[in-house]
């Protein structure tokens, strides 16, 4: 499997030949921003047209079909709509914190996002607490929705964002909870490390009962975090209009719009990583030749493969179940979720001290 590590080690070797160093470091670094921004659009516009397609194909329509070939061209042109259209600006609002919103919201995506293992060499950065990072920073979403509900000067919105902050908070203990109980399974935080210690069997299935809980735990509170069907009662539309982003227009609706559709894929990688693999290839022990051909397939392909075939599962919550009440969605974090996750990792824990593993 080739070694991505090769290209941007060439790289960083051909801009130091002929740069000092401090330049060197600020040209990769406004390099990887750019590429980095650059897969955070294309992504997004992805995962906007595969949802309609998604959701059209549930609902028996077709979905978007005018504009390019099978529609692929509607995201973009929507794209191109929003850019235009006007930033209203509201009265008795605070307008710092109202704009503020917005960008914080985007600046947990973007984090959690650089963060993970695109390939076999190819991540922006690796150190020894990626999981914890990782974590961190996706907590930070939380506090733009609860600026943008309480700066709008709005019942609506204000209802919207306290509704997501409880959600939110709630079940990030849960996503927590199976996050470390993998981490335990791997002995290691650092992300490149636990991807390459599935090499030969993925987690989902050497884990055995407790990898398989913690994927089904992940997968529900993942949904929930990002605010997604069944648990969309932030954005309630036939209650709340649009909740937190009520009074947003233009590029800072945009932004809000973004973040959910790559906090979705960030959830979908984040799962890839820690239960399929990430960007490792289907391995069979003994099975030599299926395994030689699994590696041909390049590891970028694997990642983004599993990471959008996850988020399809998770689209197909949403268009399957109906929205549920507030009061039941906390049930089921408090009540059912957090205590089969904390007998879970005990659980975990007992399967590593015996050995019970593959």
């Amino acid at each position: 499997m080739f070694d991505f590590s090769i290209l941007t080690t060439w790289i960083d070797s051909l801009l130091r030949s002929f740069m000092p160093e401090w330049l060197t470091v600020v040209t990769e670094c406004v390099l990887i921003g750019l590429v980095l921004l650059l897969a955070y659009s294309v992504l997004a516009l992805f995962y906007i047209y595969f949802e309609r397609k998604v959701c059209a194909a549930f609902q028996c329509r077709l979905g978007p079909n005018r504009v390019g070939p099978w529609g692929l061209l509607q995201s973009v042109a929507d794209m191109f709509k929003i850019l235009i259209k006007e930033l209203i600006s509201l009265k008795h609002t605070d307008k710092f914190l109202f704009a503020l919103a917005p960008y914080l919201v985007i600046l947990a995506s973007m984090l959690a996002f650089a963060v993970l293992p695109w390939g076999n060499g190819l991540q922006v950065i690796n150190f020894n607490i990626g999981i914890f990072f990782l974590i961190a920073v996706s907590s930070i979403g939380v506090l733009g929705i609860l600026l943008a509900g309480w700066s709008s000067n709005n019942k609506f919105t204000l209802i919207g964002a306290l509704r997501s902050g409880a959600q939110m908070v709630s079940y990030e203990l849960s996503i927590g909870l199976s996050v470390l109980t993998m981490v335990a399974f791997a002995g290691t935080m650092n992300v490149v490390e636990i991807v390459e210690a599935q090499d030969h069997l993925w987690f989902l299935f050497s884990g055995h009962l407790p990898a398989l809980i913690a994927f089904v735990i992940y997968m529900i509170a993942g949904t929930a975090e990002t605010n997604r069907g069944p648990f969309d009662l932030p954005e309630a539309e036939s209650e709340l209009t649009a909740g937190y982003h009520t009074e947003y227009s233009g590029i800072h609706f945009g932004f809000f719009y973004l973040a959910e559709y790559l906090n979705l894929f960030v959830v979908s990688g984040v799962a890839t990583l820690l239960f399929l693999g990430g960007w490792m290839p289907l391995h069979f022990p003994g099975w030599d030749g299926f395994n030689a051909i699994m590696d041909y397939i390049p590891s970028v392909v694997w990642f983004i493969g599993k990471a959008v075939f996850l988020s399809f599962i998770i689209i197909w919550f949403k268009w399957t179940f109906p929205r549920l009440r507030i009061d039941q969605m906390l049930a089921l974090e408090w009540k059912y979720l957090l205590p089969i996750n904390l007998f879970n990792l005990v659980l975990m824990v007992l399967v590593i001290v015996f050995g019970w593993y593959l």
